[in-house]
């Protein structure tokens, strides 16, 4: 990723919900959890399955390859802490509940990037950014992905240290799913980054 393209060297994907439930084969959920769509989703697009469920200090829901590091569930909650509280500067008051957000934790398909950086990123389809700069040959790195923004859930790449990282990442990720409920004209400008731009979109 390349920080004169993307402002933070993070590239983060927004995703209609509704569109990836298309696109995820039949019998990937798991028929007992309730939300048996997203997970079909997080499991199609991270190749990974999600047996540990926790939740932060503050409420955030979470699902696992694995126990996450206690300083990693801190940086969720610091990272929405700090986009609530940008949001409620702009006046937006929707979906700025800890409670309200689920996030998917899975291995990372690379911890280091081109420039021999600690990234731990998920490779995914290069869609709309084939041929652009993040185009790795078909497939993108991304530091996350929005799942769904009704519910609100996204994937980030699990850490085994720089936790401020994962708090970006929750940051710049609960960006796009606020302004989808708060501000639906900056959302569709923002939310696709092959057409530029990048984080923070709210300051």
């Amino acid at each position: 990723m390349k920080a004169r393209t993307v402002r933070t060297g993070l590239l983060t994907l927004t995703l209609c919900g509704a569109l990836l439930s298309t696109l995820a084969p039949k019998g990937v959920a798991q028929a007992r959890r309730p939300d048996a769509r997203l997970f079909a989703q997080a499991e199609y697009y991270s190749g990974d399955t999600f047996p540990f469920e926790t939740r932060t200090p503050r409420g955030v829901r979470v699902y696992a390859v694995r126990r996450p590091a206690p300083e990693a569930l801190r940086a969720i909650d610091d990272g929405l802490t700090e986009l609530f509280a940008v949001a409620r500067r702009h006046g937006y008051g929707a979906r700025l509940s800890y409670t309200d957000y689920t996030v998917f934790i899975a291995r990372a398909d690379r911890t280091r990037d081109s420039a021999g950086a600690y990234s731990p990123d998920i490779a995914v389809g290069a869609a709309q950014y084939a041929g652009s700069v993040y185009d790795q040959g078909g497939y993108i790195y991304a530091a996350g992905m929005v799942l769904s923004t009704e519910p609100c859930a996204f994937l980030i790449a699990e850490h085994e240290r720089d936790f401020q990282r994962i708090a970006n990442v929750t940051r710049y990720e609960g960006e796009h799913i606020v302004l989808y409920h708060n501000d639906r004209r900056l959302y569709e400008q923002t939310a696709d980054h092959s057409r530029g731009g990048g984080h923070p979109i709210l300051k």
